[in-house]
């Protein structure tokens, strides 16, 4: 039984629980039996029903939190918590808030787990505590599991997680990629959320297997040499009858105020950071998928959402010009929440999802920031797909789109993120859809896009299907058109997509200062909009650590283009988008040129070069 005079009772009410999953929840012991804790401060009683005989939890003295054991109840076990609201109105039944484990929908029960798995991951463990500088290459591959792969012959049967595992770690790792981030894993009533719409924060969806399946999932990535982030939902969650809306006949988890309490655009109910215990319980499920599935990151979702009082709603029924647009205690907790993940795990990456301008997202608390090491860079995704959706004619005039980036590009520490968010139906479909001209130019618009997102400072995130040049919108029904990915002209883009991750780990001009784009980045050339190309530097700590990237966005080459350089001698051509190996048309420099001493671009020396139509190069000096 809980002793509600121990510290985890005490911390859980003041909102400082970092692991109240350990006393709340259903937790099996050796002998068929299960403790029960559930949180329902408001109600009058608390039963549990299920596949065996009912009974009703005693409330702890002087607690909020019911408990009880019962000697019948094993593992497999399906449960609820039958609410009887101290108002005396009719009992409800809920899911376990701390569930380990529910029904895949249309079921609602929670089911009584125990979380076993032979980890055998200690080297990559060992490896990440010794290498925690975040200014290493990061490229992360987004992945939604149950639309990657399925199997056509069984009426695209979706996967398991184990059965994905061994496919997706071989595919990442072959592509060259450093991290599969997976789209929300917890639990989900409704498929077309994508997971965004949670009701176990700490159940990892049965869709898809058990709990101890995804803990595989996650140890053959880790044995292959890969990182894995969880997408982790803390601003919002489902509003289905089982889940945490007024889950003890009021509000609990979500504020008092109806006009707070739902959001309205995503029609999801709003967690109540004033709440201690409801801080103890996102807390903790943080430290849960960090600490019980091995995650190496967390992306969060929806900071925007918790930063500001009025996010979604209109000038008309806000409420934040009464109570100011920031949600103080929103903005507390996400301090609260870096700080103590830092403290306990200072290996693991915290990426913020926010597409606002608040400042200091990627500073440490300690400096007035809210702490996170990495913020997704959702303008550089927006200007460059708007970019290149346009008629070649037209780009010169929006040149600015290709520039503005290095106006706040040293604001944040950013990861340069291209989702699933920007490839789904209401986006503009695929990327290949969203380029401008013939189906040669559109492949062609895509390796530049995908090679400006490799050039730039920043980390790297590609959502499944982009390093092929997927064809069709993201659909979360279908799995990726992989006899689309065999074709000569998509294999050319998976090829350089191969090629960039591995320049990317390999130059430490493209990573080094990924944090610092002060330092590894320069403009040789940003003001020729008139043929709508661009240069620029990439630099490392040594001297020759240094590339030259020249961009064309025009289908017609360009011929003789000089481009100033800062030491004499030979230069050699490391990279092209118009190779023929990526199915361009074969445009370039015939491996090096020369640089002679004519200044240019406000350098002492300068090149000649080839320009690819719709195409990139890299240059680097020649090692003597």
């Amino acid at each position: 039984m809980i002793d509600p005079r121990s510290a985890e009772v005490t911390s859980f009410a003041e909102g400082k629980a970092i692991r109240a999953h350990r006393f709340l929840g259903a937790h099996p012991d050796l002998k068929g039996g299960t403790t029960f804790g559930v949180w329902a401060p408001r109600a009058s009683e608390v039963w549990v029903v299920g596949t065996f005989p009912s009974f009703q939890l005693s409330r702890l003295p002087g607690s909020n939190v019911f408990c009880g054991h019962a000697a019948n109840v094993p593992v497999g076990s399906r449960y609820a918590y039958r609410i009887v609201p101290a108002d005396g109105g009719s009992a409800f039944d809920k899911a376990d808030p701390y569930g380990l484990a529910h029904e895949s929908a249309p079921g609602t029960s929670s089911i009584v787990t125990r979380l076993e798995h032979s980890w055998h991951d200690d080297s990559w463990l060992e490896r990440r505590r010794a290498h925690t500088g975040v200014d290493l290459p990061m490229s992360i591959y987004e992945v939604h599991l149950g639309s990657w792969l399925r199997v056509p012959e069984e009426s695209q049967h979706v996967l398991s997680y184990r059965d994905i595992a061994a496919p997706l770690a071989e595919y990442a790792r072959k592509m060259g990629f450093t991290h599969v981030e997976l789209m929300p894993l917890l639990e989900h009533p409704f498929y077309g959320s994508w997971g965004y719409g949670v009701t176990g924060f700490f159940a990892a969806t049965s869709r898809y297997g058990s709990a101890a399946d995804l803990m595989y999932l996650v140890d053959v990535l880790h044995q292959q040499g890969l990182g894995v982030i969880f997408d982790w939902v803390p601003a919002h969650f489902a509003l289905d009858p089982h889940g945490l809306g007024r889950f003890d006949g009021e509000p609990l988890y979500e504020p008092e105020d109806p006009a707070d309490a739902v959001h309205a655009i995503w029609r999801t109910g709003l967690f109540d950071f004033d709440r201690p215990e409801v801080r103890s319980f996102l807390l903790s499920s943080a430290m849960f998928w960090i600490e019980t599935f091995h995650a190496d990151g967390l992306r969060v979702d929806g900071v925007e959402a918790i930063l500001y009082r009025d996010h979604g709603k209109t000038a008309a029924n806000s409420t934040g010009t009464q109570r100011g647009r920031e949600n103080t205690r929103g903005v507390s907790f996400l301090r609260e929440l870096t700080r103590t993940l830092k403290l306990e795990h200072p290996d693991v990456c915290l990426i913020a999802e926010d597409s606002s301008a608040w400042p200091g997202v990627t500073r440490s608390t300690t400096e007035g920031g809210l702490g996170f090491d990495f913020k997704w860079d959702i303008g550089f995704s927006h200007d460059m797909r708007r970019y290149l959706a346009m008629d070649p004619l037209f780009r010169s005039e929006e040149q600015a789109l290709l520039t503005f980036r290095s106006v706040y590009a040293t604001n944040e520490n950013f990861v340069l993120s291209l989702s699933h968010d920007d490839v789904a139906p209401d986006r503009g479909g695929a990327l290949l859809e969203q380029m401008y001209g013939d189906a040669w130019q559109k492949l062609a618009n895509v390796r530049l896009l995908l090679t400006s997102a490799y050039a730039q400072p920043g980390k790297k995130l590609l959502f499944m299907g982009d390093e092929f040049a997927e064809p069709r919108a993201w659909n979360h029904d279908r799995c990726l058109d992989w006899h689309v990915a065999r074709l000569p002209a998509h294999e050319g883009v998976a090829r350089m997509v191969r090629d960039l991750n591995r320049m990317y780990r390999e130059h430490p001009a493209l990573h080094t200062f990924d944090r610092d784009a002060n330092a590894g980045f320069e403009w040789v050339d940003n003001t020729n909009a008139p043929m709508s190309v661009i240069a620029f530097a990439r630099k490392g700590r040594q001297d020759h650590q240094y590339l030259v990237v020249a961009m064309n966005f025009t289908p017609v080459p360009r011929y003789q283009y000089r481009i100033g350089v800062p030491k004499s001698g030979p230069w050699v051509e490391i990279f092209n988008t118009d190779a023929r190996d990526y199915d361009g048309s074969g445009q370039g420099n015939l491996g090096r040129v020369e640089a002679v001493p004519y200044p240019w671009n406000d350098r002492r020396f300068s090149i000649v070069v080839t320009l690819p139509p719709l195409g990139a190069v890299f240059l680097e000096p020649a090692r003597v």
